[in-house]
């Protein structure tokens, strides 16, 4: 489906979207809704040029008139019945205004019309291609009414009857049908073609009514090659209905290929004349007057037939001013060709026989075009005059005037003409990207990055290295004083015996070279944080049922002499006023553990060579290895004698002790 709004900007000419818009500005001031009918939309979806306008107004087209007058539109001819008004506006645009209306046929030939809508308008057309219209008012421009499918035919290219009975009730049908096919090359489809040929046998023509029949006449003159439509009306014997005295052979046949030769040069340099009055001249160069006088009585166009008369005389007065002072420069005669009236300038070109006035059409048609060719573009362009400008096409006028004039023949001359229309230089874009350095600067300052990226990540590095170090020291501690309490424990449930006394030497061992690794960092907050850990849970463990007193002081001295460098905690923790305070401690441990933490870490600065010694950390493993590998033959019977112990179980949850990782010192 195309556009039809988009149709009606683009294949009209200037001329007729100009005739359109008066016409809709005079139908919206008489409160009537307007639409463009007939072969206008049809030659719009076909492609064929438009020729003329017609439109249909729902109410009377006499509220029309005084605004049309007003817009420099002028009438050629009216018929009362059909209320129809025939216009000429200015740029040689043809124009026909209609009532809707529906047509009863009585007898053949005698329609009655009543007013209708724009719908039942379309129903009464001829043929589906011509029963189409575009609404052209405001509230649904462009929009199409096809009530008969009008637009499938066109695809087809077929000729088809509204009505059946559309040839018997409209004679004059039987020639627009002819005229039709002869213009676009159509073909009737095989129903209307049937009918065709019955109301040509039954001679249905005759029933004609005399305004159709003029009407019929005047539309071959308005043909494009009347001569074509001359001939085929000819041959299927129409004329000697219409006009017996007109045939092809009373036609000046080379007159009227010249003519048409005229006319293609004058639309090539933007010239739009109507053919309809010199080819009605030529068309009837060979008829007798008496012919010729009822031809031009038939017509129901008053208006066109005197433009026919006055042809010459429009001609004359055009010559005297191609030939006055005013035509002087070729710019001069150019503009005067251009802007006249279309019709007396073809006839004047096609008729005159004045040297003067045949060398200046033959420059208009041959060597002043050519001057087109040499307008500066890309001069223009360098001077910034493109064709965003709102004067340009007024300013490619004027280069082409100066150069017909030979007045812009050289480059400095064509540049002090174009300076004015110059427009200034834009500012200089603005640039947010980075300068471009060079490839020493490029590298160096990658190396730098790079530098600066390897020491950041060294640091962090070596902060994360400290940190698992002293967790791993701050666990194996944990471990250590694990399986001190338990030894304790286990001593002290147990009598002293004699013969143990060897094997807690061999412990006592064991844990010494570990201790020894790890005193080399002196820090003594770990060792803070190691009573905070311990003496929640001795607080939380049920006291222990003491043996005898006399067993438990032999046993102390001989745990004195088996670890005589033990830290002086191991002992606090055998005495039992030290459990008294750690009921005090809060319930949470760990976070004590943390807070120690910082004060861990700033302790560290007062030994920086000791603070990461890296033969340490397997020195301190290697025995805690040692320790686990020697414990096993100690631990079941610990357990068996044992099966009491709440508090023994608590080991697994230490884990939980590495967040805050302190060094002790024992």
């Amino acid at each position: 489906m195309p556009d039809f709004v988009y149709l009606l900007e683009t294949r009209l000419s200037a001329a007729q979207r100009s005739a359109i818009q008066h016409i809709r500005d005079a139908a919206r001031e008489a409160g009537m809704n307007v639409f463009l009918s007939g072969g206008a939309v049809r030659d719009l979806i076909s492609g064929f040029p438009v020729r003329d306008l017609d439109f249909s107004v729902q109410g009377g087209t006499s509220k029309l008139k005084r605004p049309l007058e007003k817009a420099g539109a002028v009438q050629w001819g009216a018929h009362a019945e059909t209320h129809t008004i025939f216009y000429w506006f200015p740029g040689s645009v043809r124009v026909e205004i209609s009532s809707a209306r529906r047509e009863e046929f009585p007898k053949p030939g005698k329609p009655v019309y009543h007013h209708a809508t724009m719908l039942e308008d379309l129903r009464r057309r001829d043929f589906t291609a011509n029963a189409m219209a575009i609404s052209l008012n405001d509230g649904s421009y462009g929009l199409l009414l096809d009530p008969m499918n009008g637009i499938a035919d066109i695809e087809n290219r077929h000729i088809r009857l509204v009505s059946n009975y559309g040839f018997i009730e409209d004679p004059s049908r039987l020639i627009r049908a002819v005229r039709l096919a002869a213009r676009t090359g159509w073909e009737m489809d095989d129903r209307t073609r049937t009918r065709y040929e019955n109301a040509k046998e039954e001679g249905t023509i005759q029933y004609i009514s005399p305004y159709l029949r003029g009407y019929e006449l005047e539309e071959i003159g308005h043909e494009e090659d009347a001569l074509k439509a001359l001939r085929a009306l000819e041959a299927e014997g129409w004329m000697e209905h219409l006009c017996s005295g007109w045939t092809s052979a009373k036609a000046d046949v080379a007159g009227i290929e010249a003519l048409h030769q005229l006319y293609v040069k004058l639309l090539m340099q933007g010239v739009h004349p109507d053919l309809s009055a010199a080819q009605m001249r030529l068309l009837t160069a060979k008829m007798s007057p008496k012919d010729l006088a009822g031809l031009k009585k038939a017509l129901p166009c008053p208006g066109f037939v005197e433009q026919w008369e006055h042809m010459d005389e429009a001609a004359k007065a055009f010559a005297s001013r191609l030939t006055s002072k005013d035509a002087t420069l070729p710019s001069d005669t150019w503009k005067l060709i251009a802007n006249y009236q279309p019709e007396p300038v073809l006839w004047l070109a096609f008729t005159s026989k004045s040297a003067a006035v045949q060398a200046k059409f033959q420059n208009f048609f041959e060597v002043w075009p050519e001057a087109r060719l040499k307008i500066p573009t890309q001069l223009m362009a360098e001077m910034r005059i493109t064709a965003d400008l709102p004067d340009y096409g007024h300013l490619l006028n004027e280069i082409f005037f100066g150069l017909i004039d030979g007045k812009l023949e050289t480059e400095e001359a064509m540049r002090a003409f174009l300076e004015p229309y110059s427009p200034p230089a834009p500012p200089p874009p603005v640039s947010f990207r980075r300068t471009r350095k060079t490839k020493a600067e490029v590298r160096a300052r990658l190396l730098q990055e790079e530098e600066e990226e390897a020491a950041t990540t060294g640091a962090e590095e070596g902060e994360e290295e400290d940190e698992l170090e002293h967790d791993e020291e701050e666990f194996e501690d944990e471990e250590h004083e694990e399986e001190f309490e338990e030894e304790e424990e286990e001593e002290e449930r147990k009598p002293v015996k004699a013969a143990r006394a060897p094997k807690l030497a061999k412990v006592a061992k064991a844990v010494k070279p570990a201790k020894t690794a790890e005193e080399a960092p002196a820090k003594p907050a770990p060792k803070e944080e190691k009573e905070a850990r311990v003496r929640p849970e001795k607080a939380e463990k049920p006291a222990p049922k003491k043996p005898a007193p006399a067993k438990a002081e032999a046993a102390k001295p001989e745990a004195k002499k088996v670890d005589a460098k033990a830290p002086a905690k191991v002992a606090a923790k055998a005495k039992p006023e030290v459990k008294k305070p750690a009921a005090k401690v809060p319930a949470k441990p760990e976070k004590a553990a943390k807070a120690v933490k910082p004060a861990v870490r700033k302790a560290a600065p007062a030994k920086p060579a000791a603070a990461k010694p890296a033969p340490a950390r397997p020195a301190a493993k290697k025995p805690a290895a040692k320790k686990a590998a020697a414990k096993p033959p100690a631990k079941p019977p610990a357990k068996k004698a044992a099966p009491a112990k709440p508090a023994a179980k608590k080991a697994p949850a230490k884990p939980a002790a590495k967040k805050a990782p302190a060094k002790k010192k024992r």
